[in-house]
Protein backbone atom coordinates (compact mmCIF):
# COMPACT_ATOMS: atom_id res chain seq x y z
CA UNK A 1 0.00 0.00 0.00
CA UNK A 2 2.55 2.49 0.87
CA UNK A 3 4.72 2.16 -2.65
CA UNK A 4 1.28 2.83 -4.50
CA UNK A 5 0.34 5.86 -2.82
CA UNK A 6 3.64 7.40 -3.10
CA UNK A 7 3.91 6.45 -6.61
CA UNK A 8 -0.20 7.55 -7.09
CA UNK A 9 1.32 10.95 -6.09
CA UNK A 10 3.64 11.32 -9.03
CA UNK A 11 0.82 10.24 -11.44
CA UNK A 12 -2.36 12.98 -9.67
CA UNK A 13 -2.85 16.18 -11.64
CA UNK A 14 -3.06 19.09 -9.43
CA UNK A 15 -5.05 22.38 -10.50
CA UNK A 16 -2.73 25.22 -9.55
CA UNK A 17 -5.71 27.58 -9.98
CA UNK A 18 -6.86 27.84 -6.57
CA UNK A 19 -6.10 31.80 -6.47
CA UNK A 20 -8.83 33.01 -8.91
CA UNK A 21 -10.92 35.87 -8.67
CA UNK A 22 -14.29 35.58 -8.12
CA UNK A 23 -17.09 36.64 -10.54
CA UNK A 24 -17.71 40.92 -9.86
CA UNK A 25 -19.48 42.92 -11.93
CA UNK A 26 -18.18 46.37 -11.47
CA UNK A 27 -19.86 49.88 -12.58
CA UNK A 28 -17.91 52.87 -13.35
CA UNK A 29 -19.17 56.43 -14.33
CA UNK A 30 -17.03 57.43 -17.22
CA UNK A 31 -17.43 61.20 -19.27
CA UNK A 32 -17.92 59.72 -22.94
CA UNK A 33 -19.10 62.47 -25.93
CA UNK A 34 -18.41 60.46 -29.25
CA UNK A 35 -18.87 56.63 -30.60
CA UNK A 36 -14.23 57.16 -30.41
CA UNK A 37 -14.45 57.36 -26.45
CA UNK A 38 -16.58 54.60 -26.20
CA UNK A 39 -15.03 52.20 -28.71
CA UNK A 40 -11.73 53.33 -26.47
CA UNK A 41 -12.84 52.14 -23.32
CA UNK A 42 -14.61 49.13 -24.29
CA UNK A 43 -11.46 48.05 -26.32
CA UNK A 44 -8.95 48.88 -23.11
CA UNK A 45 -11.77 46.50 -20.67
CA UNK A 46 -11.80 44.01 -23.12
CA UNK A 47 -8.08 43.42 -23.68
CA UNK A 48 -8.00 42.79 -19.65
CA UNK A 49 -7.59 39.11 -18.54
CA UNK A 50 -10.53 37.93 -17.38
CA UNK A 51 -13.50 39.74 -18.64
CA UNK A 52 -16.34 38.01 -19.74
CA UNK A 53 -18.80 40.96 -20.27
CA UNK A 54 -18.37 44.72 -21.23
CA UNK A 55 -21.76 46.89 -21.67
CA UNK A 56 -21.10 51.06 -22.49
CA UNK A 57 -23.92 53.00 -22.01
CA UNK A 58 -23.20 56.15 -22.96
CA UNK A 59 -26.16 57.69 -22.20
CA UNK A 60 -25.90 57.61 -18.87
CA UNK A 61 -21.84 57.62 -18.86
CA UNK A 62 -21.83 54.20 -17.48
CA UNK A 63 -19.62 51.53 -17.86
CA UNK A 64 -20.55 47.38 -16.80
CA UNK A 65 -17.45 45.08 -15.99
CA UNK A 66 -18.32 41.50 -15.11
CA UNK A 67 -16.15 38.49 -14.98
CA UNK A 68 -13.02 37.39 -13.07
CA UNK A 69 -11.52 41.10 -12.35
CA UNK A 70 -10.31 42.73 -9.85
CA UNK A 71 -12.45 46.28 -9.39
CA UNK A 72 -9.36 48.34 -9.26
CA UNK A 73 -7.35 47.05 -11.61
CA UNK A 74 -10.83 47.66 -14.16
CA UNK A 75 -11.23 51.30 -13.01
CA UNK A 76 -7.36 51.97 -13.71
CA UNK A 77 -7.69 50.46 -17.16
CA UNK A 78 -10.22 52.72 -18.02
CA UNK A 79 -8.12 55.86 -16.88
CA UNK A 80 -5.68 54.65 -18.63
CA UNK A 81 -7.68 55.66 -21.87
CA UNK A 82 -7.17 59.55 -20.62
CA UNK A 83 -11.01 59.41 -19.61
CA UNK A 84 -12.00 60.61 -15.89
CA UNK A 85 -13.27 57.60 -14.12
CA UNK A 86 -14.76 56.77 -10.97
CA UNK A 87 -16.71 53.52 -9.56
CA UNK A 88 -20.78 54.17 -9.85
CA UNK A 89 -21.86 56.42 -7.08
CA UNK A 90 -25.60 56.10 -7.61
CA UNK A 91 -28.40 53.98 -6.57
CA UNK A 92 -31.74 53.38 -8.31
CA UNK A 93 -34.23 55.67 -6.23
CA UNK A 94 -36.75 53.00 -5.15
CA UNK A 95 -34.14 52.12 -2.85
CA UNK A 96 -33.28 54.84 -0.98
CA UNK A 97 -35.66 55.56 2.27
CA UNK A 98 -35.25 59.47 1.34
CA UNK A 99 -34.03 60.75 -1.52
CA UNK A 100 -34.13 64.01 -1.28
CA UNK A 101 -32.00 64.78 1.47
CA UNK A 102 -29.04 67.45 0.46
CA UNK A 103 -26.31 64.81 -0.32
CA UNK A 104 -28.59 62.31 -1.93
CA UNK A 105 -29.82 64.45 -4.42
CA UNK A 106 -27.63 65.21 -8.09
CA UNK A 107 -28.98 66.84 -10.69
CA UNK A 108 -26.27 65.29 -12.76
CA UNK A 109 -27.35 62.14 -11.81
CA UNK A 110 -29.27 59.96 -14.44
CA UNK A 111 -33.01 59.65 -14.49
CA UNK A 112 -34.36 57.58 -11.35
CA UNK A 113 -31.01 57.34 -9.71
CA UNK A 114 -29.72 59.38 -6.65
CA UNK A 115 -25.89 59.54 -5.07
CA UNK A 116 -25.71 56.78 -2.39
CA UNK A 117 -24.81 58.52 0.90
CA UNK A 118 -25.92 57.14 4.32
CA UNK A 119 -28.27 60.12 4.97
CA UNK A 120 -30.41 58.88 2.42
CA UNK A 121 -30.36 55.52 3.96
CA UNK A 122 -31.54 56.56 7.64
CA UNK A 123 -33.62 53.83 9.44
CA UNK A 124 -37.42 55.69 10.64
CA UNK A 125 -36.75 53.45 14.11
CA UNK A 126 -33.77 55.82 15.59
CA UNK A 127 -36.84 59.14 15.02
CA UNK A 128 -39.50 56.62 16.58
CA UNK A 129 -36.64 55.54 19.75
CA UNK A 130 -36.54 59.22 20.65
CA UNK A 131 -40.13 58.96 21.92
CA UNK A 132 -39.76 55.14 23.17
CA UNK A 133 -40.39 54.16 26.94
CA UNK A 134 -36.99 51.73 26.27
CA UNK A 135 -35.08 54.77 26.10
CA UNK A 136 -34.09 56.26 29.42
CA UNK A 137 -33.59 60.11 27.56
CA UNK A 138 -36.59 59.83 26.05
CA UNK A 139 -38.63 63.18 25.77
CA UNK A 140 -40.32 63.19 29.57
CA UNK A 141 -42.96 65.57 28.44
CA UNK A 142 -45.31 62.83 26.76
Amino acid sequence: MGALHYLSNFCTVTSTRTNRKPMQTVEIKVKMDCDGCERKVKNAVNSMKGVKTVEVNRKQNRVTVSGYIDPNKVLKSVKSTGKMAIFWPYVPYDLVSYPYVAQAYDKKAPAGFVKNVPQANAEEHTITYLFSDDNPNACSIM
